[in-house]
């Protein structure tokens, strides 16, 4: 592996055409024959002559030294901007999140574009998730999960960024849908639609249910809350969904009603702990939502 120092040594001396002149460019201090032997080693790793002496002087580069010095100095060159960007924090790259549908939908479409417009250098990548991925953010395999969360685990950092009110979601033709405030007791014999793959989602329906006297008869599952609304608007029962949306969820068929008595539940943005200085995960919190 060729040292960096050597690349260095060669690169001032092409810049400056000469040994002596060359002195002077480093950051460092250095004399004459110590940049004459650093070129010299590189001539030594790479097995070809890299300049040609021309004067007392003057040394110009070999076509071999000019083929290597197209290589080097672009990186050498841009090597102190970096280094500044990496102390200020101004790091680009991708950013990916795993969220909810939901929130993919009402939450981080205006956060991504304040984003997007103060850092267009970091690419965010988004994948939904079914159930809050802390798993994956575990892995190192995303950088942030946005979503509801049971509880923040000790490895886990995290910031609310939303809060959702739970309604009650009807068959626009349901006798029901055309009340203000839902008779709970009305709906005992109708079908509850539940969510199927997220557990802690599943009972928080039920639970809220239970508090208003009411305990569906029959069940039907769901694996998200678009299909949970999807199963409603076709007339298969009612559910219980919480909303970023001040009026609730919005679909064809479906009419929304607020739960009373039932308080707001909290969306958050999640990162691993060893992972909160990274500058990707910052840049993304300072334009987070602040419910």
């Amino acid at each position: 592996m060729i040292q960096l120092q050597r690349l260095e040594g060669f690169y001032r001396v092409a810049r400056a055409e000469g040994y002596a002149r060359a002195v002077p460019t480093f950051p460092y201090p250095i004399t004459q024959p110590g940049i004459h032997q650093q070129v010299k080693r590189l001539e030594a790793e790479v097995g070809v002559p890299l300049f040609e002496r021309v004067g007392k002087d003057r040394v110009v580069l070999t076509p071999e030294g000019r083929a290597l010095y197209a290589h080097v100095a672009p990186f050498l060159e841009g090597l102190d901007t970096v280094v500044q960007s990496l102390r200020k924090g101004e790091v680009g790259g991708t950013l990916r999140i795993h969220a909810s549908g939901h929130v993919l939908r009402h939450l981080l479409p205006a956060w991504l574009r304040k984003l997007q417009a103060k850092r267009p250098d970091i690419e965010v990548v988004l994948f939904e998730s079914k159930t809050p991925a802390l798993d994956v953010l575990r892995a190192g395999d995303t950088d942030l999960v946005v979503d509801h969360l049971p509880a923040v685990p000790d490895d886990v950092e995290a910031r609310e960024v939303g809060h959702t009110r739970p309604f009650l979601v009807l068959p626009a033709h349901h006798p029901q849908a055309k009340r203000q405030r839902v008779q709970l007791e009305q709906l005992r014999d109708d079908a509850f639609i539940a969510y199927s793959t997220d557990r802690y989602l599943r009972d928080l329906q039920l639970a809220a249910l239970a508090r208003a006297g009411v305990t569906p008869r029959r069940l039907h599952a769901a694996d998200s809350s678009e299909t949970i609304l999807g199963f409603v608007a076709a007339g298969l029962g009612f559910s219980l969904l919480a909303s970023l949306l001040p009026g609730g969820p919005r679909e064809a068929g479906v009419v929304s009603r607020p739960l009373p008595g039932v308080g707001t539940g909290t969306v958050h943005a999640a990162w691993r702990r060893s992972a909160a200085r990274s500058p990707l995960i910052q840049a993304a919190l300072s334009l987070a939502p602040r419910p």
